[in-house]
């Protein structure tokens, strides 16, 4: 199976997208701890992700808040219940890991949660960066805490514009 890349610039650098021509199973960061290169294996090809790329224009143009596309992020069960729940977090809100883990069904799992928000393959869409630590500090972000703050101004100010994280 052929798996497609292709560097999309957005406001937080370049993102790279991978997927193979169907789902899009990898986003990743420029900078920071989920920073991603493509593999020699790969196809460059902006085809495939036409669509990724026009709605991740309009998240970054504060017009798109919720992502409609097919992804296909590889991990455990417990990951993917994890991630799946990161998609009920609304727009522009944050919870902590210690709600997540509640959200879940969980509630003792908070740092498992929180292991499992650190590998999320398609961050931004899959957006992990709207959980924060109990104390409401922004916590490790595999983009780095620069990008998570962007991130949650970007929405902040999208829905209210007088909110600001930091």
């Amino acid at each position: 199976m052929t798996t497609y890349y292709y560097y999309h610039t957005t406001s937080i650098g370049q993102l790279l997208l991978a997927g193979d021509g169907e789902y899009l199973t990898l986003l990743g960061f420029p900078e920071g701890s989920m920073a991603r290169r493509h593999e020699a294996t790969w196809t460059k090809d902006c085809k495939p992700f036409r669509e990724v790329i026009f709605q991740l224009d309009g998240y970054f143009a504060g017009d798109l808040q919720d992502f409609d596309l097919p992804l296909a992020p590889l991990g455990t069960e417990f990951q993917q219940t994890v991630w799946n729940a990161l998609i009920e977090i609304p727009y522009a809100e944050t919870w902590s890991y210690g709600e997540l883990a509640r959200h879940i069904g969980r509630p003792k799992a908070s740092r498992a949660v929180g292991a499992a928000n650190g590998l999320n393959p398609i961050p931004v869409i899959i957006p992990c960066h709207r959980v924060i630590g109990s104390n409401g500090k922004l916590t490790g972000f595999g983009g780095g805490i620069r990008t998570k703050q962007f991130l949650l101004n970007l929405e902040s100010e999208a829905v209210s514009p007088s909110l600001n994280f930091g």
